[in-house]
């Protein structure tokens, strides 16, 4: 809010009908736009059949929305004051539906991955806004409901966002998992603009740092090109990886030392000098990175390797959230009484059992004993987002906790965007490792492998036919191994990180705004 804003009477809190449709609509376009967040993710190979693309491909669908919506954060606060909060908001809600149906028509990749980074980017301002307008339509003494009302939302969509993709996927179409939004974001806009028009925040007219921007969008975009394509693309065989390697390494050089000297910079790197904040902010970032890449290997792995189809993925997928939802209460509620370094690390070594345990499975493994990680990993998740936004806040004034909360989701979403396409390549290229060294079984001198091809040939089948069966089961197995790679590197990299968050130094919270950014991690 600008500061003529602030210096206006506060507005009185909403009651009755007002305010319990208030936080309906505020808390359904909140939950739009999480849920766009993972509901593709059981989709993917829908979606990359039908645009002619390899699964692998698909997974920008994700990482383009991630990227824009990452460099949209930092902007919600000039833009707000530029054009106020309710009038951003309504904006924001009414732009994602027209983006959303441009996905759903989308004819090839190339126009979906463009309509998915305009949706990522004008959905930046929903996730702050809506709590900013929320907390002001109720009494100082109900912040906490209204917050605990809101952060419900954030973690129910997570749950439901794969069981509904598979479900669409499987019964209706993929373009409809886009389509869905449209009436629930005009609802949204409409309710929301009925009810707080009348409370919009004063607007200012704000000098906006275009140069660090227009380099920000540079080197990121840069970077996860490069890492997008970099595994089609032979890496730095490739003249245009390397480029974009290049430009992303010199846009980001020359924005920081713009960013450290411009008087009204687009993110304020002067917070990466307070210990909590660098050390909670590279903790949250990398675990994110680590949980969302893969949460995307694991639906891939299941549909294209072991036969589930997007429903049963996404049932395997949504139990996530289960206990999250019946713990976040208790650790928001507990937060002041122990040491929020416990908690993260209490989330890190629970992260960590999740994909040791997912690091064993096998071709043979039952739908309910690979369902039985993700159950877990709900745990992982209650003790993962406020203790470590806990930490990230502490320490710092008031003034500084919504530019501390916009540098720290940037970094964070960006995280889940480079985690995805890292995650993908590594998959990708251990797979290629395995099936070599499994293949070099198949030869005149292996016992196994002739009987193999002999009971084959009794089958029925032919010589093509039988080396073919072969490959496709060796392919299994490849990308089987190859996904226990990645779930027990990150299970290390997970243990690794738990000394970062002891950097930190325990401090109290300062303020009621460090609580709402808590909320807003999610």
């Amino acid at each position: 809010m600008s500061q003529a804003a602030s210096a206006a009477p506060p507005l009185a809190p909403l009651t009755g009908s007002a305010r319990v449709l208030g936080t309906l609509a505020l808390s359904a376009a909140t939950f739009m736009n999480v849920l766009d967040t993972s509901i593709a993710n059981v989709s993917l190979p829908a979606i990359a059949g039908d645009l002619g693309v390899s699964p692998n491909q698909g997974t920008w669908v994700i990482t383009s929305f991630a990227v824009a919506n990452a460099i949209a954060v930092p902007l919600t606060g000039w833009l707000s004051q530029r054009f106020g909060q309710v009038r951003l908001f309504t904006l924001s809600v009414l732009l994602f539906v027209l983006t959303s149906w441009m996905c759903g028509l989308a004819p090839n990749m190339a126009v979906l991955i463009g309509f998915r980074a305009l949706q990522g980017f004008v959905a930046g301002p929903l996730i702050p806004l809506s709590q900013g307008l929320l907390l002001s339509s109720y009494p100082r003494a109900m912040a906490g409901l209204a917050m605990a009302m809101w952060s419900m939302t954030t973690l129910v969509a997570p749950v439901l966002g794969p069981l509904l993709g598979g479900w669409i996927t499987d019964n209706m179409s993929w373009p409809w998992i886009f389509f869905i939004n449209i009436p629930v974001g005009l609802l949204a806009a409409g309710v929301t603009w009925n009810i707080f028009r009348s409370r919009e925040t004063e607007t200012r007219k704000l000098p906006i740092d275009t140069v660090g921007l227009a380099l920000l969008v540079i080197w990121v975009g840069s970077l996860q090109i490069a890492l997008d394509i970099g595994k089609d693309n032979d890496w730095f065989e490739s003249a245009t990886v390397v480029g974009l390697f290049i430009t992303a390494a010199i846009g980001f050089v020359a924005f920081l030392i713009w960013e450290l000297t411009d008087v009204h910079p687009v993110v304020d790197l002067q917070l990466f000098k307070r210990r909590n904040f660098w050390a909670g902010t590279v903790s949250i970032s990398i675990g994110y990175a680590l949980f969302f890449g893969n949460i995307v290997i694991l639906p891939l792995w299941l549909q294209q390797f072991m036969g589930y189809t997007s429903t049963q993925a996404g049932m395997i997928m949504a139990p996530v959230g289960a206990l999250a939802i019946l713990l976040s209460p208790w650790v928001g509620k507990n937060m002041g009484r122990f040491d929020p370094r416990t908690f993260a690390t209490f989330a890190f070594v629970v992260f960590a059992l999740v994909l040791w345990m997912r690091g064993n499975f096998n071709t043979d493994a039952p739908m309910e004993t690979i369902m039985i990680p993700t159950i877990v990993q709900g745990i992982a998740m209650a003790f993962f987002f406020v203790p470590l936004v806990t930490l990230i806040m502490s320490g710092l004034p008031p003034e500084k906790i919504p530019a501390a909360s916009g540098l720290s989701n940037f970094l964070r979403i960006l995280g889940g965007a480079f985690g995805t396409s890292i995650a993908t390549t590594v998959w990708e290229d251990r797979a290629a490792f395995h099936h070599a060294q499994l293949a070099e079984q198949i030869q005149p001198g292996r016992e196994v492998a002739m009987a193999t091809l002999q009971g084959l040939g009794k089958a029925g089948l032919g010589p093509d036919q039988s080396l073919g069966l072969v490959n496709r089961l060796i392919d299994q197995q490849a990308f089987m191994l190859a996904a226990n790679d990645v779930f027990l590197a990150s299970a290390a990299i997970f243990v690794l990180l738990i000394p970062l968050v002891w950097l930190a130094k325990k401090q109290a919270v300062v303020g009621p705004g460090a609580a709402d950014a808590a909320a807003g991690a999610h």
